[in-house]
């Protein structure tokens, strides 16, 4: 018997971990299409349902297989007669004959269940075509002999790599047609649908009352039921997945039924199956949705009713979204009259909100923590202790007005505070992949610039869509990334970052097929992208290409049209000017949307990249958008307003999770607690103990500006610096992909660097060291510690336990632990 090589042997563990990869993973598909079929009509013969039901399991066999292969071939591309070659014909034989096996069963189970829909017609085409792959392959492998010329060899690899690649976008559809098109992607922040039942506002006394519905009540009553239907029902049943012949997405098929028959019988719920399938259990075998979050008991009572009224759906209904979308144009509500002494408009709006809401206000935060709040919200620095005295003792009642001015004439440590909130929005480095192959361009100087000289947003945005040579990293910037896929090509990522950054709108859905999320179709989010494209684009449906092209629009029509004749330059500059007129107030609310939230902890609207969601107070987003542009578009002025206003001076709010500030039932009644980001925190250590970053660590030097103001903090900054394992820690991100907010929950990372990282641990080393030789006394360096950190004298519980532990002639160890032990409090490290 012929011994099996050493090299053959190497391929066995790696089959079964395949095998059992593919299996476990999947075992819960195959049992959710088993258990969800068990009511099927028991019109076919058992075996033949049994067989297809087989085939969730059986098509992990070809694509272990023949992925398996195909890296194999790999190691043998220098000798195709290889140790590895038996066992490479072995699994290519496997698994051909499993591609066919798959093909048969999922045939089977295709006409005998309820599967149905663009994606299963995809799925089956690209498994028969692998099927196909899989006989060719076995036929040049029997035609392969010693001395075979290398063509053929060649032929066979180009088959055997296209095979594998087959076999595997079979699987992915398969995935999809179990788990649904999401199923990976839902899980990512930005891709999250923000839906909640309370968005529906459901309130069927309304109607209760009305008796029979007027036109107008049936169309509102109709709107949210197909909301509830888009959110919970679209992913098995519409044309994407048609599951038991049955599509909830429009008037005619939701009446017409599945292969059961009609699902809703008007006037009567009991006996109608879709109330009776969504009121069931969530472990029972019949209950809808089979998969995902079940129906709320507001929203099985929202159909209930429904059906029976008669389940009214007029025509005109058709013509409604079933998501709730922001009105475009600006709107400037009328200011009420002043009130208990409240002039700034800001606070008028709040006064009007925390009387619906039942709020009492505050008395406004000590001029200790106002000061505080405004330095690091303006400037991104902290007072100092003379600051502090002069703040305090300061006497004029408009003091804190005065002082707000004053730090936002401070261009430079403006310019370099807010570079950070950019530099991360526009995705803009000093180092990283694509620069040194100048598919990546940086922006700093012009970003530096535009915030130094406070250059009226209007002009900022133009200059970022229809860009110059200093100005072009945002819009050509991405193409260093090259296509990602077929619907991640650059010009869609592009209308993405637009969408995102400028519109707060996420297109990311709508950019692999029609959106679940929003009313988006994938041919707008083309037309969107054509824009950024020298030619027209070929849509691509979930990465397979369709051969259709999309035309070029902007996605709002009414903001004008682009000439698709033109070329990428005109339609840029046809965009910049369309994006940024008055009319449209989607713009304008998104950046006072942005603005709030930096300085609040949490925006009006949430998340702030989508701005169709509820605000909290539309009438103070409104105002606040239309002052803006009356303004001049001037941020500086908008930071100034929301500085000055009693709402911002309100004491801060904790919150239990982060996750709370995103919920619909969020109630305002101040800012937020926030952390300092990590350019505050190191900032902070640089300006109060000893400088962080070096010189030499700087890569952008506003001080070599011919107008720069040379603003002498005597420290590097961390926003002028790369990243490094400090900063990266304390939540910068690496900026290769837009980010508009960071996380603001500490984590395991941050802990390690802060007690053991290596560069704050050498900074407070060296800081302990000149503080000792300039302060030398136990005494004075604990009252400077508190001083300089916290702006205050320690408390005689602190003073003692820092006196025990340093000593009237403290070691620079002892002083560098204090100093650990301060910047580690809460005091320190959040702002109030």
């Amino acid at each position: 018997m012929k011994r099996i090589s050493k090299g053959n042997l190497l391929i066995l563990p790696a089959v079964f971990f395949f095998m059992a990869l593919g299996i476990t993973t999947e075992v819960s598909a195959l049992e959710a299409v088993m258990v969800f079929q068990l009511a099927e009509a028991e019109t076919t013969f058992w075996l033949w349902k049994f067989l297809g039901r087989l085939h969730p399991l059986a098509v992990h066999f070809p694509v272990s297989f023949l992925l398996l292969a195909a890296l194999l071939e790999l190691f043998t591309l220098k000798e195709f007669n290889h140790k590895l070659r038996p066992g490479i014909n072995a699994l290519v034989w496997t698994g051909a004959i499993g591609a066919l096996v798959a093909v048969v069963l999922g045939l089977l189970l295709a006409n005998i269940e309820e599967y149905g829909g663009e994606l299963l017609d995809i799925h089956q085409w690209t498994g028969i075509i692998t099927a196909v792959l899989g006989v060719l392959l076995l036929f040049l492998l029997g035609k392969i002999k010693n001395g075979t010329p290398k063509q053929a060899i060649k032929t066979f690899r180009i088959v055997l790599f296209i095979t594998a690649l087959g076999v595997s976008i079979a699987g992915h559809f398969g995935a999809s047609l179990t788990h649904g098109e999401e199923y990976l992607t839902e899980t990512l922040p930005w891709n999250e649908s923000s839906y909640t039942p309370e968005d529906l506002n459901i309130d069927l006394v309304a109607f209760e009352e009305e008796g029979a519905l007027s036109e107008q009540k049936q169309i509102e009553l109709v709107g949210k039921v197909r909301a509830v239907l888009a959110h919970k029902c679209y992913k098995c049943h519409s044309d994407a997945k048609i599951k038991g012949e049955l599509r909830l997405d429009s008037k005619a098929f939701t009446f017409a039924g599945g292969e059961s028959g009609p699902v809703i019988i008007p006037g009567n719920a009991d006996k109608s199956e879709l109330v009776r399938r969504i009121k069931l259990p969530k472990d029972h075998k019949e209950a809808m949705p089979s998969k995902g979050k079940v129906l709320s008991d507001d929203e099985i009572a929202l159909i209930t009713f429904w059906v029976n009224k008669g389940a009214p759906w007029p025509d005109a209904a058709e013509e409604v979204s079933v998501f709730r979308v922001a009105e475009l144009a600006p709107r400037r509500p009328n200011l009420p009259a002043q009130r208990k002494g409240l002039t700034q408009a800001i606070d008028i709006w709040v006064d009007e909100y925390f009387e619906k809401q039942k709020i009492a206000w505050k008395e406004p935060v000590d001029d200790k923590v106002y000061l505080r709040r405004i330095y690091l919200d303006i400037v991104g620095l902290q007072p100092s202790p003379e600051e502090y005295s002069a703040f305090i003792n300061d006497n004029r009642p408009d003091k804190r007005a005065i002082w707000v001015s004053e730090l936002l004439d401070r261009d430079d440590d403006y310019a370099t505070h807010w570079l950070t909130f950019w530099n991360d929005a526009l995705r803009n480095d000093y180092t990283g992949t694509g620069y040194i192959t100048k598919g990546r361009y940086a922006i700093t100087d012009w970003l530096y610039n535009s915030l130094r000289e406070n250059k009226p947003y209007d002009q900022f945005v133009k200059q970022l869509l229809n860009p110059d040579e200093k100005s072009k990293g945002f819009i050509e910037g991405i193409r260093w990334r090259g296509d990602v896929n077929a619907s991640q090509v650059t010009e869609m990522q592009a209308a993405q970052n637009v969408g995102q950054v400028i519109l707060g709108l996420n297109l990311k859905c709508a950019s692999c097929h029609d959106s679940f999320i929003s009313d988006w179709k994938l041919k707008e989010a083309y037309a969107f992208a054509n824009i950024f494209s020298d030619s027209s684009l070929v849509v691509s449906r979930c990465d397979i290409p369709t051969g259709e092209k999309a035309g070029t629009k902007i996605l709002w029509e009414e903001l004008g049209e682009i000439d698709s004749t033109a070329s990428r330059s005109k339609k840029l500059e046809q965009l910049a000017e369309y994006l940024v007129q008055p009319a449209n107030g989607r713009l304008y609310r998104t950046i006072v949307n942005r603005i709030w939230k930096q300085m609040m902890g949490r925006g009006l609207v949430e998340p702030a990249d989508e701005m169709d969601n509820v605000p909290w107070s539309q009438d103070l987003l409104d105002w606040l958008a239309t002052d803006f542009e009356e303004d001049g578009y001037d941020l500086k002025k908008l930071i100034y307003k929301i500085a000055i206003s009693k709402a911002y001076q309100q004491p801060a709010v904790g919150v239990e999770s982060p996750l709370f500030l995103a919920e619909d039932d969020f109630v305002f009644e101040g800012a937020v607690i926030r952390r300092m980001t990590a350019e505050q925190f190191t900032d902070g250590v640089s300006q109060k103990i000893h400088p962080l970053f070096t010189e030499e660590e700087m890569k952008y030097d506003p001080n070599q500006l011919a107008v720069s103001e040379q603003s002498d903090i005597g420290f590097v900054r961390a926003a002028l610096v790369a990243n490094n394992g400090l900063l990266k820690a304390l939540g910068r991100t690496n900026r290769e992909v837009v980010m508009t907010s960071r996380d603001s929950q500490a984590s395991l990372l941050q802990a390690l660097e802060l007690t053991n990282g290596e560069k704050l641990n050498n900074t407070l080393k060296e800081g302990a060291v000149k503080w000792k030789e300039k302060y030398e006394a136990g005494e004075i360096i604990v009252e400077e510690v508190y001083q300089q950190l916290l702006g205050r004298s320690p408390q005689e519980k602190e003073f003692n336990i820092a006196m025990a532990a340093l000593g009237d002639e403290p070691e620079p160890e002892a002083i560098q632990d204090l100093f650990w032990a301060v910047l580690l409090l809460p005091e320190f490290q959040l702002i109030y």
